[in-house]
């Protein structure tokens, strides 16, 4: 076996999930990589992503083409010094016909152990199979059509497709004296540090599901295991496994055995997120009998809800031998749940985005995370409508406890909220609305934690709320049943803010309605406008006051704060309450 001097490693599939992370670690581990990816576009998202994570560059990419004659130009001859291939190509879809799954994973392994059977240098090929799916008999790799009708339509096309090419596999690299190894993964999830993830089928679906309240019932008993395990230990493992000659010609099942019964895993990280764990349990023989619209599952993820266990023994001893330790399976799904939840399921692809702990509130932040510009939102919008703007300014949008997707109670977390945020310098504040509250207080109990002072139509300097913003029980079911062109119409005047308002809408459905509401109602007394007004009298610092000429300002507060100095004050002609919204190119050049 060459060193790992002389890895020069082809990765098939190396633009998806597992391909990504495995680059990584074949990079640390010191090898030659060249990624073979579908198109141009998918290499130049490749290295950009390698780039942000701190990967050495010099990668080689190469486009592959299952379809045609030559899967990559130039064929075997253009590779012939490659040592390794890891195949970590397919498709994980639910849905698919069974013969656009046959060909996405039968066949590409038949195009595959074609192409390698031909490279002089290949030392092994290392496959991804799957825990419910590995271990077929080589011997039976030549089904009759009427068997691979019955399993296709059994087993559903995705899970038959990797049944029949598990077997495939093994049968042409015997046959063509290929060395071979087989990881046969569960579900993987994201990163076990960070939670990053790209992929939001299968368990993902059903946690956004039961995130977005739309569970009724969870699975009974302790039996049911749907096991799991992190993309960054599949990535070190199989690069591992590629030059261990014990693994050679071996399948090892790559799970966690210490993860919980699937009702438990659902239920705990239900709780973990905040969401509203349905307390039905139903046995999970009725909940594969019961319809699709019932259960909003896709029929193919009901083979997944079984009580089998499976061989994880020599995965295990290869792991202890080679110093490889599998992170905490409870810890690593909370992250990755929360990378989910803060990038909404897919919905918000962007990096800047995530949930950090301030002063043990559940907070949720967009944008540089070392920005010292904060910028605090109003109601009933949350953060993602500040993302433009904090774009723009190279800031932060942070939501207040209780608000959009952060957790806590409200305002009564504001103090050790505060003190915690303004942690480790000083920083500008620009609050919105009931963010201009928070902005204030703060400046006005940590002043030597805030350089500068921003308020963007601060209700407390504006004339009194109407009268019914005190019903909270009236506000509540208004905001919570409240679509984004109702919410956009209402704060805007027209529709145009309906798709910028949708996670608004979204968050207010979940979780926030009730907290915005009790908000709405303090913003309108009194007492607390004049203790507001107070505290900002006291601050001595830089401030501005930005405000839209259709939401004014009262005259006098007009007239008191030009009598200070260092303040400085700006109306944006024919604008409402929500100038993010309205008038965010406008807004971006004064927070400048």
């Amino acid at each position: 076996m060459h060193g790992t001097d002389f890895r020069r490693v082809l990765v098939f599939g190396a633009s998806g999930l597992i391909g990504r992370h495995l680059i990584l670690a074949l990079l640390e581990a010191g090898a030659q990589v060249t990624a073979a990816v579908r198109s141009p576009e998918s290499a130049a998202r490749l290295k950009k992503w390698l780039d942000l994570h701190g990967a050495a560059p010099g990668i080689k990419t190469a486009i592959v083409d299952f379809g045609a004659p030559e899967i990559l130009a130039g064929g075997p001859a253009a590779f012939a010094d490659i040592t390794e291939i890891h195949n970590c190509a397919g498709t994980y879809r639910f849905g698919m016909s069974a013969q656009e799954a046959r060909s996405a994973n039968v066949g590409i392994v038949e195009k595959l152990m074609d192409f390698a059977a031909a490279l002089p240098e290949l030392q092994r090929i290392v496959h991804i199979s799957g825990y419910r799916v590995g271990g077929q008999d080589p011997s039976l790799a030549g089904w009759s059509q009427e068997r691979r009708d019955r399993l296709y339509r059994t087993l559903g096309a995705y899970e038959a497709s990797k049944v029949e090419s598990d077997a495939v596999f093994q049968a042409l690299g015997n046959e063509r004296g290929i060395p071979w190894s087989i990881l046969n993964p569960a579900s993987v999830i994201g990163h076990s540090i960070t939670g990053e993830t790209d992929q939001h089928i299968g368990l993902a679906s059903t946690i956004e599901q039961l995130w977005e309240g739309k569970t009724a019932a969870l699975p009974a008993g302790d039996s049911t295991f749907l096991p799991v395990l992190t993309v960054d230990y599949m990535a070190a493992f199989m690069q591992a496994v590629a030059i261990a000659p014990e693994a050679i010609g071996t399948s090892y099942w790559l799970l966690d055995d210490a993860t919980a019964p699937l009702g438990q895993l659902l239920a705990s990280t239900g709780r973990h997120l905040g969401a509203k764990v349905p307390k039905l349990r139903l046995p999970v023989g009725l909940i594969k009998a019961l319809p699709s619209w019932i259960t909003k599952a896709d029929p193919e993820t009901l083979h997944f809800m079984s009580a089998d266990r499976y061989p994880t023994g020599p995965a295990i001893e290869f792991a202890n031998r080679h110093g490889l330790q599998m992170p905490d399976a409870g810890l690593s799904l909370e992250r990755w749940a929360d990378y989910l939840a803060a990038h909404r399921f897919g919905a918000a692809p962007a990096d800047a985005r995530r949930f950090v702990d301030v002063g043990g509130v559940k907070t949720f932040e967009l944008g540089d995370r070392e920005a010292r510009k904060l910028i605090f939102p109003g109601l009933p919008v949350n953060a993602d409508t500040w993302a433009g703007v904090a774009q723009g300014i190279g800031g932060r949008a942070v939501d207040l406890p209780g608000l959009g997707l952060s957790g806590g109670k409200g305002i009564a977390d504001w103090d050790r909220w505060l003190a915690a945020l303004l942690e480790g310098g000083p920083v500008d504040l620009i609050g919105h609305s009931i963010g201009a509250a928070a902005a204030v207080l703060a400046a006005d109990q940590h002043p030597g934690k805030v350089r500068s002072l921003t308020l963007v139509a601060p209700f407390f300097l504006q004339g009194p709320a109407d009268r019914t913003a005190k019903i909270q029980p009236l506000v509540r079911s208004y905001l919570r049943h409240a679509s984004a062109a109702r919410l956009s119409r209402q704060l805007t005047g027209s529709a145009a803010s309906c798709a910028a308002l949708a996670t608004s809408a979204s968050d207010l459905l979940r979780s926030s309605a009730a907290a915005a509401a009790a908000h709405l109602a303090l913003a309108s007394s009194g007492q607390w406008r004049g203790e507001l007004r107070e505290a900002l009298d006291r601050y001595d610092g830089p401030l501005s006051v930005i405000w839209g000429t259709d939401d004014p300002l009262l005259p006098s507060a007009i007239e008191h704060l030009e009598s200070r100095p260092e303040v400085e004050l700006q109306a944006l002609p024919s604008a409402g309450h929500h100038l993010q919204l309205t008038h965010e190119d406008a807004l971006v050049d004064l927070l400048k």
